[in-house]
């Protein structure tokens, strides 16, 4: 995070955002037995790219892996990435799904999105992605 002169805080911009945090663990059932994995952080947090406000709410991972599951640390240090970025709903969805899907290849991901109320607004993202 970095705070501008008069003790704002800048805006980051979604490039800062690094794939790499993300460790695999070798899913051990592969092959034998599929199984849904959920995982939850209602506590995300990013900022609005236009206003600077914050954005508040809960990101939802639901996959049936291939021969890797998501190491659960990693996926958290890579979330906390985003607190000072700016990025609209709709690219935040698509971009979890993207990185994760590229370092985990599941048979299925879903990413949802759901963020708390601004201007008597509510919004759900949910971006899918399935293994060909």
């Amino acid at each position: 995070m970095t705070v501008t002169e008069d003790g704002g805080i800048a805006i980051e911009s979604p490039e800062i955002i690094r794939r790499d945090v993300l460790s695999a663990l070798p899913y051990e059932y592969a092959g034998r037995r599929d199984i849904e994995i959920v995982i939850r952080h209602p506590e995300y947090t990013s900022v609005c790219p236009i206003t600077g406000l914050p954005d508040f709410g809960c990101i939802t991972v639901t996959y049936r892996p291939g021969q890797r599951i998501i190491e659960l640390k990693s996926l958290k240090y890579y979330l906390l990435q985003y607190r000072s970025v700016g990025i609209f709903y709709e690219h935040l969805a698509n971009r979890i799904m993207d990185d994760l899907a590229a370092v985990l290849q599941p048979k299925f991901m879903q990413v949802k999105a759901e963020f708390t109320a601004r201007g008597g607004l509510t919004s759900e993202i949910t971006a899918e992605y399935t293994s060909k």
